[in-house]
This record gives structure tokens, sequence and C-alpha cells, in this order.
């Protein structure tokens, strides 16, 4: 059930039909909501949502040649999985979403330390993840980001 492709547009296209307009829905509603400086594109081979070389020369420190990864959507045997750094990162903002999501979805919440599963595509929270997207700048993610490469 993986979607593949070289660029963000063949990964969208190659979703599996069954997913394929929940997960799109949820691509479009990622970059509505992208604040300023982050760009959808390939990350790690898959859809992400990344920090540019342009802005951040620097890269990802496990692998430089790659952006700095923020957020990810990827279609699974089973599920639609959106990745999200901040969330892992930043405990406030976690707190802030397991609080919310039940106001948006009547699903349990499936999540691991930055993934969330999607297992009924028909109930995506997609409004809440599109408020999520706004919670962090590009500043303040690689100011977190760095602050926790450096303890």
């Amino acid at each position: 059930m993986k979607a593949s492709g070289n660029t963000v547009k063949e990964i969208l296209t190659n979703v599996p039909e069954d997913r394929a307009e929940a997960f799109n829905n949820l691509h479009n509603v990622i970059v509505k909501n992208l604040p300023q400086g982050f760009e959808a594109a390939i990350s790690y081979g898959g859809l992400g949502y990344v920090v540019p070389h342009t802005v951040y020369p620097a890269g990802y420190h496990c692998k430089p040649i790659e952006p700095l990864p923020f957020a990810g959507l990827a279609s699974q045997k089973k599920s639609i999985n959106f990745y999200h750094m901040g969330i892992y990162s930043d405990p406030e903002l976690l707190d802030w979403f397991v609080a919310e999501y039940p106001k948006h979805s009547k699903q349990k919440l499936d999540m691991g330390k930055s993934c969330i599963r999607f297992k009924k595509f028909d109930q995506i929270p997609v409004e809440l993840i599109g408020e999520l997207m706004q919670k962090m700048t590009v500043r303040q993610w690689v100011d977190l980001y760095e602050s926790k490469l450096k303890k």
C-alpha cells in the first residue's frame, strides 16, 4: 500500500485508490497550513515537509545532504501515517495535540513518538492537522532542533 515516486506529484499520483482521496486531502491541508519557509519535498524517499537547504544549509545532522525534516506523510500497509517532529520534540505541543484530538475525532488516538496512524480514512481530523501545522514556525523548529541536538 506504499506510494512511491521521485517527486511529490508522483507520490500523490501513486497512492492506492482506496486511500487516494484521504491522502491527498491531508496533503493539501498540510501544504495550505505550512508556515512560510517549510516546503513539501521528497524526504528519505517519502513525502516530507522540510526546511530546505536554502533556509537551513546544514541539513539534517544524520544525513546533511537531506533537508531538515519537520513532518511527513506515508501510505503504509494498514494506515495513512502522519509524522510531526514538533510533537516529538516539544512536550507542550504534544500535550495540546493529545487534548485536542478527541474534540476532532471519535477514533482512539493511535500514536507513536512522532507518528499518528489513521486506519479509518474517512475519519482523519484534517482540520486539527491543519491547526497543528500552524503551531510552529521554521525559526521555532530550527531553534528547537538545534537545542535538542546540542544536548
